[in-house]
């Protein structure tokens, strides 16, 4: 223990006051282990340091947080933040690129650290998020099939260099389906067609995909064998970290059909997927479960797919997927209400998932889907310092964030959301 304290007090002395601070008598709560009333946290050049010190190191800045409590960084696991600023002003979008296959797009290089978003999410308690390359929607949206590489960021850095954790998280990718039903534009109203025709257009975009994957697997071959004068594809070249295991495949597959079709094709393809905006597995769910896929929710507080549906459908799917044993994180899937992300797990934990696991979703599971675990998602000596800290339960609406740090950096709590509410304040009457 004393070789330990030296070891603290050293690493303190050379800390930069940026990313170095002791917090005093706060309640922890850790997320992977049961909370700690009335302690203290350490945080040395961004990373936790220790939990319960009884001192503060010499020449760490204090922090006084008697009565409030901490908890892990909040991650929204599906967004556009960086990519779309105004959904209807087509020149602040840049998702939904032309073309069905897309594998070589990466989000981390167009997105904007200025948006006025990250500041709005941030003032929530989130410090990261997954943007993803396609828009418009639930579940990416978009017509292209594969829309590129998501990236996973923190809300904080000057360039997208700095606000990266791993610019290829995911690919994202389109699964087709089998709508009969379709939106008319000329009439702007939905139309039926026969199912003959949704299958024959599955059937299509079907071999379209297998093939794309097939010929992607021949140039990987081809290039690992130097074959003499192969042409550099840019988009198979993109695949290979797909192929070989380091990256997943994020599939957004809403009904049972499409899941089932999906796990199918990532088992022929030998890719590691991720189901994205499951609404409706039905009994697909027993074969997530069994294959261990971990899956992305959307929004819980909307109404039901089907009017004929429970009202509560949409709420209790979590807590059926918790009991099923699948592992699942939440993400808002736009930009809208991105910042409302917790509160989409408290609804849910108000129908029957549990508390613990609410929070774990947007926090430790998260961070474990996204292969993050190690470093973020809970409050852990090691882990970076992505904490909040509240007068409440961040799941309650009426809890204030009083303060969010980034790897130990203090973050600005600021918006435009907060400027226009000082600003009216001031208004004369």
């Amino acid at each position: 223990m004393r070789f330990l304290s030296i070891l603290l007090v050293s690493a303190a002395l050379f800390a930069s006051d940026k990313d170095s601070f002791f917090l005093k008598g706060v309640t922890v709560f850790p997320v992977s282990s049961p909370k700690i009333d009335n302690t203290t946290l350490l945080v040395v050049d961004g990373k936790i340091a220790d939990i319960g010190a009884k001192s503060a190191p010499k020449g760490v800045r204090v922090i006084d947080g008697k009565g409030l409590q901490v908890y892990p960084g909040i991650i929204n696991s599906a967004t556009n933040i960086g990519l779309s600023e105004i959904s209807s002003i087509r020149e602040t979008n840049d998702t939904g690129e032309l073309g069905d296959f897309n594998p070589q797009l990466r989000a981390i290089v167009a997105i904007n650290p200025e948006t006025e978003h990250i500041p709005v999410v941030r003032a929530n308690g989130i410090s990261t998020v997954l943007t993803l390359p396609g828009g418009g929607g639930f579940g990416g949206g978009g017509t292209g099939i594969i829309m590129g590489q998501a990236a996973l960021i923190h809300l904080d850095g000057y360039t997208y260099e700095e606000m990266e954790i791993n610019r290829t998280a995911a690919y994202q990718m389109r699964f087709p389906t089998m709508q009969s039903r379709t939106f008319d534009f000329d009439t702007f109203q939905f139309s039926r067609g026969s199912f003959a025709e949704s299958k024959r257009r599955f059937d299509t975009q079907m071999q379209e995909i297998k093939r794309f994957f097939s010929e992607a697997r021949t140039y990987m071959q081809a290039k690992t064998a130097k074959t003499p004068g192969l042409k550099t594809n840019v988009r198979f070249d993109a695949m290979i970290p797909l192929f070989e295991g380091k990256a997943p495949l994020m599939i957004t597959a809403s009904k049972e059909r499409e899941i089932l079709a999906a796990i199918k094709f990532a088992e022929e393809e030998k890719v590691k997927i991720i189901l994205a905006d499951v609404r409706e597995p039905g009994k697909a769910t027993e074969e997530i479960a069994k294959k261990k896929i971990p899956c992305i929710l959307g929004p819980v507080t909307q109404l039901p797919p089907e009017a004929d549906m429970s009202y509560d459908f949409n709420y209790s799917l979590p807590s059926q997927l918790h009991k099923a044993g699948v592992k699942f994180a939440f993400g808002s899937f736009q930009n809208q209400f991105a910042r409302n992300i917790a509160f989409e797990a408290a609804s849910a934990s108000s129908y029957g998932l549990p508390y613990d696991e609410a929070l774990k979703a947007i926090t430790l599971s998260a961070a474990e889907i996204w292969g993050i675990g190690d470093k973020y998602g809970s409050i852990e000596k090691g882990k970076y310092a992505d904490i909040l800290v509240t007068n409440g339960d961040p799941l309650e609406v009426k809890t204030d964030i009083k303060m969010l740090f980034i790897q130990g950096r203090q973050q600005s709590l600021e918006s435009k959301h907060t400027r226009l509410y000082d600003k009216y304040r001031q208004r004369p009457n």
